[in-house]
């Protein structure tokens, strides 16, 4: 069970009218990304609000329309927040699950205030079952204390798989504390050594690390090794009820270094049942690094961008087009200053506007074209404008002369429009003498230059039938006679003609337009493919 949509609107918390689409496939994990106060935690405490409606997640106090409405008013109700799962609503889903005792389940919720500083019982009692749901905090605001209730379960689950399974205590020591530790130590130096003894006064886990003299206490785990335990073995005793339930957590970071964040997120998918979704919020280098490589074919990324006015204006947010100048816009949230030491694997020169903005984001509309185009099947390539046909070569050369002593892993090409004699008639023979007499990291184009590219028919055809426009396909043929050699940029306004564009359209943001719609299974996607990476 997935979520695909979600809406919040009237005003909820820091939103006018926000809709996340992630589309009719979702990803497994959904990583919502953003400065402080962006909204993250928001979105989580939305669905918990919509839920709470039907029964509570977790406990605590009742908040009321001071804290879930942007305004305080009192006519924000649950049915402000909608929320589409792929097996429906959240009634239907609820009634899938009430059929098999479970009906609490479709959500499980872990705040960023996680609370265990002490960890010692004197006396058992019973706890609540987990699939009730009823521990722990129940919004984004409240103390998460589940470790002192968990670990009660704990015991219960040694005794109960002890008892079944007619084995004796060091055989469903071995089986239960072996199954967390395979997770723990993945994560931290250190493993579970037993369970403890209530009744001998050591309620409480005890652990061995390497270089330790003796086993101790939970209680003298640091803060950030107390949070990962906390985090896997809530996971792992859920793992059994919470078999198709959306995961909330809000980030899973928070006292916890970087070279562990990775291993973490890792662990959480693996102990997560694989009918389930994780909604995890973050701004955090380790967990961003690791959605960037390990976790690239199964995450989402939805960026709450600082420029967007998601306060006062209404907004839909999907999935980000991953590639490097995605991730360094990402990454920046983590790093600051640091980011521009996130270096790709390749960085091609190409013309165009060589200034970026004022934030340092690429102003050039060929790169910006190039970046989206191969985003998915070139993620580690960095496309940047450098000036006009000369200056590519200059800036290349300076470029590698600093990045192959820095970073020697990195390629820099340089990519060149065919019209390189300025303008003077170049065709596929002088292009090939070009590629044969300058250095392997030099590339130029088969077409004239990127406008013959994006002005092809097909690309033209995708995006006049998801902009709803209509293709004059007759007028195109009869005025583009050849795609390969024809000056196109200069007849901007006739292909919009061709599209039936009516209003005014800037010429370079209509052609960033058109970049999202020359795509992989395309020939002219085969063509610039091979023409850049393949210098063919």
């Amino acid at each position: 069970m997935f979520i695909t949509k979600l809406r919040l609107k009237n005003g909820y918390k820091r939103f006018h009218d926000l809709t996340i689409d992630l589309g009719e496939t979702p990803a497994r994990i959904v990583a919502l990304v953003g400065p402080n106060g962006c909204g993250k935690s928001s979105v989580l405490d939305g669905l918990l609000y919509h839920a709470s409606a039907h029964e509570r997640v977790g406990k605590g106090q009742n908040r009321d329309s001071g804290y879930h409405s942007m305004t305080g008013v009192d006519s924000l109700t649950w049915q402000d927040i909608e929320i589409k799962f792929t097996a429906g609503n959240l009634t239907k889903v609820r009634e899938a699950k009430q059929a098999i005792g479970k009906t609490n389940t479709v959500f499980s919720f872990r705040s960023p205030y996680r609370y265990n500083s002490q960890l010692k019982i004197s006396e058992t009692k019973a706890v609540p079952e987990i699939r009730l749901n009823s521990y722990g905090a129940g919004d984004a605001s409240s103390l998460d204390a589940k470790m002192e209730d968990n670990y009660r379960r704990l015991h219960s689950f040694y005794n109960r798989y002890r008892d079944d399974n007619d084995a004796k205590p060091s055989e469903a020591k071995a089986k239960i504390v072996g199954e967390l530790n395979a997770s723990i130590k993945k994560c931290l130096d250190l493993e579970i050594f037993s369970l403890g003894n209530v009744e001998g006064n050591q309620g409480t886990l005890y652990f061995k690390k390497e270089g330790h003299p003796r086993e101790f206490e939970f209680n003298v785990l640091s803060s950030g090794e107390k949070e990962v335990v906390d985090l896997l073995l809530d996971l792992y005793l859920r793992k059994n009820d919470y078999s198709d339930t959306i995961f909330l957590i809000d980030e899973p970071e928070l006292h916890i270094n970087t070279s562990i964040q990775g291993k973490l997120l890792v662990e959480i998918d693996r102990l997560v049942g694989a009918d389930c979704q994780i909604w995890l919020t973050t701004h955090s280098i380790g967990f961003l690094r690791t959605l960037q490589t390990t976790m690239r074919d199964k995450c989402q990324i939805i960026h709450f961008r600082p420029e967007l006015n998601l306060a006062a204006e209404a907004h839909t947010l999907t999935p980000i087009k991953v590639g490097p100048g995605t991730w360094r816009d990402l990454f920046a949230i983590a790093l600051d200053d640091l980011a521009h030491l996130v270096s790709p694997s390749t960085i091609v020169y190409c013309e165009g506007r060589a200034e970026p903005d004022p934030r340092g984001r690429e102003k050039g509309m060929d790169a910006q074209v190039f970046n989206h185009i191969f985003a998915e099947s070139h993620p580690d390539a960095l496309f940047t404008s450098s000036g006009g046909n000369t200056e590519p070569d200059q800036r290349s050369a300076i470029a590698l002369a600093i990045l192959g002593k820095v970073f020697p892993t990195v390629d820099v090409w340089v990519l060149k429009d065919r019209d390189m004699a300025s303008g003077k008639p170049t065709d596929e023979n002088d292009r090939q003498i070009y590629l044969k007499t300058n250095p392997k990291n030099h590339r130029v184009l088969k077409r004239w230059e990127i406008e013959n590219y994006l002005y092809d028919k097909d690309v033209l055809k995708a995006y006049c039938g998801a902009e709803g426009l209509s293709f004059d396909e007759t007028a195109y043929d009869a005025f583009v006679t050849n795609i390969n050699d024809q000056n196109l940029k200069d007849d901007t306004q006739r292909i919009k003609n061709c599209c039936g564009i009516k209003g005014s359209i800037n010429a370079d943001v209509f052609k960033v337009a058109l970049s999202k719609y020359l795509t992989i299974g395309m020939p002219v996607f085969k063509e610039l493919e091979d023409c850049i990476f393949g210098r063919l």
